[in-house]
């Protein structure tokens, strides 16, 4: 099984930046599209930004186009979401999510994070 651990989130000011980091635990790292989602109270799960296995492209959301940088790092089998100019509608819980069937979808595949909080004030 594929286990996936998010941190980095917390409390922070509108216009601050977080770095959200997932570790992947299991074999072969590089075959694995890697993606970020959130969930805000009240409202359905949001892909955000994802890239695809073996080396694929990288690709973002609209809302978060420009803000957010999302990078894999195969040495430390972990990927990254930077977060800058945060905004309050930014609040949410942040997700990893791993998927071995395929390129970058906006569902993303079968293994979760249990996600980090972020939440932004103003």
């Amino acid at each position: 099984q594929v286990q996936l651990v998010e941190s980095g989130g917390g409390p922070v000011q509108a216009g601050g930046s977080l770095r959200l980091s997932c570790a992947f635990s299991g074999d072969n790292f590089e075959a694995y599209t890697l993606s970020w989602f959130r969930q805000a109270p009240g409202q359905e799960r949001e892909f955000l930004a994802g890239i695809g296995w073996y080396g694929g492209s990288t690709y973002y959301h609209d809302s978060v186009r420009g803000r957010f940088t999302m990078s894999r790092d195969s040495s430390k089998n972990s990927v990254y979401l930077q977060l800058n100019n945060l905004k309050p509608e930014d609040t949410a819980v942040y997700y990893c999510n791993a998927d071995d069937q395929g390129p970058v979808t906006r569902d993303g595949g079968n293994y979760w994070g249990q996600g980090t909080q972020v939440t932004v004030s103003s």
